[in-house]
């Protein structure tokens, strides 16, 4: 399990990931008074990117999947 946690993220692929779960969470904020669920969702992606940013780290190149960044 600790080989699954460790940082996987250089630094372009933790500003990928502050960016754009800066823009999730601004859209997210945005989208609550109109569409409720969906404004949820977004702000929940924001903050998990930033969570992804800030740690280095990345669920889905964690589970093996390749991404470019």
């Amino acid at each position: 399990m600790k080989q699954f946690f460790r940082p996987n993220l250089k630094r372009t692929g933790r500003i990928a990931r502050g960016v754009t779960g800066t823009l999730c969470l601004i859209a997210g904020i945005v989208l609550v008074d109109f569409v409720l669920w969906l404004g949820l969702i977004f702000v929940a992606a924001g903050l998990f990117a930033i969570y992804e940013a800030l740690s280095g780290w990345c669920v889905a190149r964690a589970c093996g999947i390749r991404t470019k960044i």
